[in-house]
């Protein structure tokens, strides 16, 4: 095992809920991957508006409406800067990567789709990014194409320009994998995919918060994430797309805020992109929220965060290694922010609820990734996951319940 004595998070501080005893033992929280935690800074900010500043945006005439559309679209601008995204506008606020993945869907490809065209997905995606375009396959009649792995469990660029045909509307692809944390060729697979003239969405959910993403540089036609997983509330996500697909997609909801004039009994006509694709009062809270995210990960640095993790990683998949009958899945080589495992001969449910009476918070189950667990030859994996406040002391508590297991049960 790597001679370390101990990795600790300068940051650690900065999340209240990590000071939280489970079982009268400090919380070691393992599941940053299916929400990450949140700094003090961003709930400083949400307390703040809902205490001082708290009004509907869009059309107010009076201060605090007029300061709360103000910042929102201030928070427009920060994500855009964030992702480097050619213009403020083509930033679209969601309720999250699932909703941004079924606005695309239903605003962009549906009205493009005739029978027997085809939709490519990889076999690696979360259900987020498979279900919406199986939906679209039944109302319009077109074929799922599955972009499998190979023998080592990546996307091999070959298979891709085999499944490619001229009927094919769009490649759905992960950034990096909620399961293995693969890191996928995302430009290589955007660059091959233009050649043959076939937009490309990316579900960047498992990227925002482990490395900088410049969607202008990946060429990518629509990129998606969630706040949550970004240090930033729930129910607050983003979608990017580029301008000459906004001006072609047709709103999805309709409602207040994406009008210009509405008449009876038809003759409604929308506003401009993206506040077209926004019907109603938005997460404001969450939106602020988000801005405080990005605002304190900035103050950190995405390259100091990526740089403590690598350690981390490090360390998390040489402890898990010590560990007898540990079965750790993905590649070593090329793997960011989660690890999945199991236990040979024991059920991810049960491993999982025994770390969680010792205070260890680990996911367990098929993580919304059925596919990929089958692939993998499971029914469940354990996963442990982490971000920029995890300690080497949070895997050694991981290790010393996994020890204390084989212990007990072998």
């Amino acid at each position: 095992m790597t001679e370390i004595t101990s990795i600790n998070s300068p940051w650690f501080e900065d999340f209240p809920a990590l000071k939280t005893e489970v079982y009268q033992k400090l919380l070691r929280y393992l599941d940053t991957a299916a929400t990450a935690q949140i700094p003090s800074a961003v709930i400083d900010r949400m307390t703040r508006f809902y205490q001082n500043d708290y009004a509907s945006v869009h059309r107010g005439v009076h201060y605090l409406s007029a300061k709360a559309t103000q910042e929102m679209e201030q928070v427009r601008t920060q994500v855009s800067d964030f992702i480097g995204a050619e213009s403020v506008n083509n930033i679209i606020f969601t309720k999250g990567t699932t909703e941004a993945i079924n606005l695309v869907a239903h605003s962009y490809l549906r009205s493009q789709l005739s029978p027997r065209d085809e939709i490519i997905v990889t076999e690696m995606e979360h259900h987020a990014n498979i279900v919406p375009w199986q939906l679209l396959s039944e109302l319009c009649e077109v074929t799922i194409k599955v972009w499998r792995l190979n023998e080592k469990n990546v996307l091999d660029l070959d298979d891709l320009k085999l499944l490619i045909t001229n009927r094919t509307r769009l490649i759905a692809v992960t950034h990096i994998s909620n399961v293995l944390g693969t890191v996928n060729a995302i430009k290589a697979i955007i660059n091959y995919a233009h050649k043959r003239n076939v937009p490309v969405l990316v579900d960047g959910a498992q990227a925002v918060m482990h490395q900088q993403v410049n969607v202008a540089d990946l060429d990518c036609d629509f990129y998606v994430f969630s706040a949550h997983k970004l240090y930033g509330p729930t129910g607050t996500g983003v979608l990017y797309a580029k301008r000459r697909h906004l001006e072609r997609m047709v709103p999805w909801e309709g409602g207040g805020a994406m009008i210009d004039q509405v008449t009876l009994p038809m003759g409604t006509t929308y506003g401009e992109a993206p506040w077209r694709f926004e019907a109603g009062t938005p997460n404001i809270a969450g939106i602020l929220g988000l801005g405080a995210a990005i605002e304190y990960i900035e103050s950190v640095g995405l390259a100091e965060i990526a740089n403590y993790e690598s350690q981390l990683m490090a360390y998390l998949v040489d402890s898990l290694t010590q560990v007898n009958g540990i079965e750790i899945y993905g590649n070593d080589d090329n793997r960011v922010g989660v690890v999945a495992f199991n236990m040979k001969g024991l059920h991810s449910f049960d491993v999982g609820a025994f770390l969680d009476r010792y205070g260890v918070a680990i996911r367990t189950g098929h993580h919304c990734a059925m596919p990929l667990i089958k692939k993998l030859g499971q029914s469940s994996v354990c996963r442990a996951s982490i971000g920029m406040y995890t300690q080497s002391s949070d895997i050694d508590a991981l290790v010393q319940g996994l020890n204390r297991i084989n212990q007990l049960l072998r």
